[in-house]
C-alpha cells in the first residue's frame, strides 16, 4: 500500500543528505522526506562515537561551503563538535521536519507507467516519489571480519562503529583488530587505562604528525563578526590540503615523486623519534606507498607501542577461542574484551546501500559487478531515472566529503534548474555520456599511484572487488565544481 507520495525522498540523513534536502529547497523542492534508520541526525558521526573520536582533515575545510562555522574548538574537532554542527545546520535550514528516524529503507524501484519512485520500508509500507535520492555515505555498514570461532568468544565484543558508552577499560584484557584511521585514533585511548592492550594488525598503516591547535576565543570572535577572516582560513588549508592529495596520488610524476618521498621521511622521523626498538620499528613500517589507502595523522601511534601494556601483533589470526585470540604463529592471548576497529563493508553493504531497480528491470548492485562500476559525474546511472546516489562509484572527492558535497549540489541546482526550465518529468543520463566518464576516469587512475604505484599489500578500500581503484574521482575539487557546474545538459534525457 502507499502511504504517502512525495516530489523528492532522500535515504540518509547525514551531512549528504542534509546537503541535498538545502539544496532542493533552494530549488523549490519543499515536498521531500529524509529517511533514516538511526533515532537521529548525523549519520556517521551520529553512530561513531568511540573514545579519542576526531575528524581526520583541518575542519577549517570540514564543513559546507555555503555554511562556515565559527566555534570549531581546534584544528581536528571532536566528533560531538561535529554532530552537533549537523544539528545546527538542520535547524538553521529547517530540515529537522522533513526527517523520519528509526525508518530502514528495504529498497527501491522505479514504476515505468508512473514515472515515480516506490520506496519500501521495513514496516511494510510503501512511499512514492518523483525523485529519488540516497544519501547512505561510503561509511555506514559495519563490517565483522570472518575470523573462525569469532562468534564462539565468550567475553565482551564491540565493534567501533557500535560503541558502548558504558565500557570501561580500566583494569581490562583487551584485543584490539584494525589498524586504519580508527584504530589509530581508539588505541592510544585504550591503551591508556587497559591492564593489557594486544593490537592485532594486518596492514601498517602510514602515519605522519599532527599539527593540531587550539583555537583561542578571539580568532572565533573574529571568525564569526567577519567571516571573511573564516573563509580566508578555509582558503589556505583547502589549498594545502589538496596539494597534499595531489602529491600523494601523482607520486610517480616529478616534481611530486620528491616530495611524495618527503613525506614518507617525514613519517619516517616520527617513527624513529617514538620508538627505538628498531624490530618495532619494522614491523608499524609499510611495505605499500603513501598514498594507496588513507593516510592519517597522529602524534601518540607509534608512542603507544612503547608502553609496558601495549602489545603488537602482526603475524595474522589463526582463529578465536572462548577466551582469546590464537595467532598463527600459535601464541595464545587470553583477553576479557574484543575490539573490532575493523572498519565498513564498504562495496559489498554499500554499493549500493539497499537495493535499486531501475528502468526494464535493471538492479544497480548487480549491474555494476555485472559490468564495471561507473557513475556519471559520481551520480548518475544509465536506466535509473530521477535518481541521484551521492556515494557513488567516482564520487568522493580530495578526501574530504564537504568538497564531494560542494560540486554534487552544483550538479543538482543545473540539473533540476533545467528541469523546472523545461518542464520535464523525468531525467535519466545517457549510455553514452556515461561510457565517456568512466573512459575519462579510468585514463586518469591510470596515472596515479593506484595503478602506477606499489598498492598491492595495502588493503585498501579505494579498490572495489574487481581490483580497480574506483572510490575516488582523480580531479581536483576546482575541477570537479567546474564540471557539475557546466556539464552538457545534453549529457541526460530530459523530458
Amino acid at each position: 500500500m502507499t502511504e504517502q507520495n512525495f516530489e523528492a525522498i532522500i535515504v540518509g540523513a547525514g551531512f549528504g543528505g542534509i546537503g541535498a534536502a538545502i539544496q532542493l529547497k533552494r530549488l523549490g523542492i519543499e515536498n521531500i522526506v529524509l529517511l533514516d534508520r538511526e533515532d537521529d541526525l548525523g549519520g556517521t558521526w551520529y553512530v561513531n562515537h568511540y573514545p579519542g573520536l576526531t575528524v581526520d582533515v583541518p575542519t577549517t575545510t570540514y564543513s559546507y561551503f555555503f555554511e562556515p562555522n565559527p566555534n570549531w574548538s581546534r584544528l581536528f574537532s571532536t566528533g560531538p563538535e561535529i554532530l552537533q554542527y549537523a544539528n545546527d545546520v538542520a535547524d538553521k535550514y529547517d530540515i529537522r521536519r522533513h526527517m523520519r528516524f528509526n525508518t530502514s529503507v528495504e529498497g527501491a524501484r522505479w514504476d515505468d507507467e508512473a514515472d515515480l519512485w516506490q520506496v519500501a520500508l521495513a514496516d511494510g509500507s510503501t512511499l512514492s516519489a518523483r525523485y529519488l535520492i540516497t544519501a547512505t555515505g561510503f561509511l555506514s555498514q559495519p563490517k565483522t571480519p570472518e575470523i573462525p570461532g569469532i562468534h564462539s568468544f565468550e567475553g565482551r565484543v564491540v565493534h567501533t562503529a557500535e560503541w558502548d558508552d558504558s565500557f570501561d577499560a580500566t583494569g581490562q584484557r583487551i584485543g584490539i583488530i584494525g589498524t586504519g584511521a580508527t584504530g589509530v585514533q581508539i588505541i592510544p585511548e585504550l591503551a591508556k587505562n587497559a591492564a593489557d592492550l594486544t593490537v592485532f594488525q594486518r596492514t601498517a598503516i602510514w602515519v605522519v604528525p599532527k599539527v593540531d591547535i587550539h583555537f583561542p576565543t578571539l580568532a572565533k570572535r573574529l571568525f564569526d563578526r567577519l567571516p571573511i577572516t573564516q573563509r580566508a582560513v578555509r582558503m589556505i588549508t583547502d589549498n594545502i590540503y589538496e596539494f597534499f592529495i595531489h602529491v600523494g596520488l601523482h607520486h610517480r610524476q616529478m616534481p611530486y615523486r620528491r616530495l611524495n618521498i618527503g613525506a614518507t621521511d617525514l613519517a619516517k622521523v616520527l617513527r624513529f623519534a617514538q620508538i627505538r626498538d628498531p624490530q618495532l620499528r619494522r614491523e608499524l613500517t609499510p611495505d605499500y606507498d603513501l598514498g594507496c589507502k588513507r593516510p592519517t595523522f597522529s602524534n601518540k601511534w607509534y608512542r603507544t607501542f612503547t608502553k609496558p601494556n601495549v602489545h603488537l601483533q602482526t603475524s595474522g589470526i589463526d582463529h578465536i577461542e572462548a577466551d582469546g585470540i590464537v595467532a598463527n604463529d600459535g601464541t595464545k592471548t587470553t583477553i576479557d574484551t574484543l575490539v573490532l576497529a575493523t572498519g565498513f563493508d564498504l562495496w559489498e553493504a554499500n554499493f549500493p546501500a539497499i537495493e535499486i531497480v531501475g528502468r526494464e528491470g535493471r538492479n544497480l548492485g548487480k549491474w555494476w559487478r555485472d559490468t564495471r562500476f561507473s557513475a556519471y559525474q559520481g551520480v548518475s546511472v544509465p536506466y535509473f531515472p530521477n535518481y541521484l546516489s551521492l556515494a557513488s562509484p567516482y564520487a568522493f572527492l580530495g578526501l574530504n566529503f564537504f568538497n564531494t558535497m560542494e560540486y554534487q549540489m552544483r550538479l543538482m541546482e543545473r540539473l533540476f534548474g533545467e528541469i523546472k526550465r523545461c518542464g520535464a518529468r523525468t531525467f535519466e543520463v545517457t549510455e553514452e555520456a556515461n561510457a565517456r566518464f568512466l573512459d575519462a576516469m579510468t585514463e586518469r587512475i591510470g596515472n596515479t599511484v593506484f595503478v602506477a604505484g606499489n598498492c598491492a599489500t595495502s588493503n585498501s578500500y579505494y579498490f572495489n572487488p574487481q581490483g580497480e581503484a574506483t572510490l575516488l574521482r582523480p580531479a581536483s575539487t576546482k575541477s570537479a565544481i567546474r564540471q557539475a557546474s557546466e556539464f552538457p545538459l545534453t549529457d541526460y534525457r530530459i523530458a
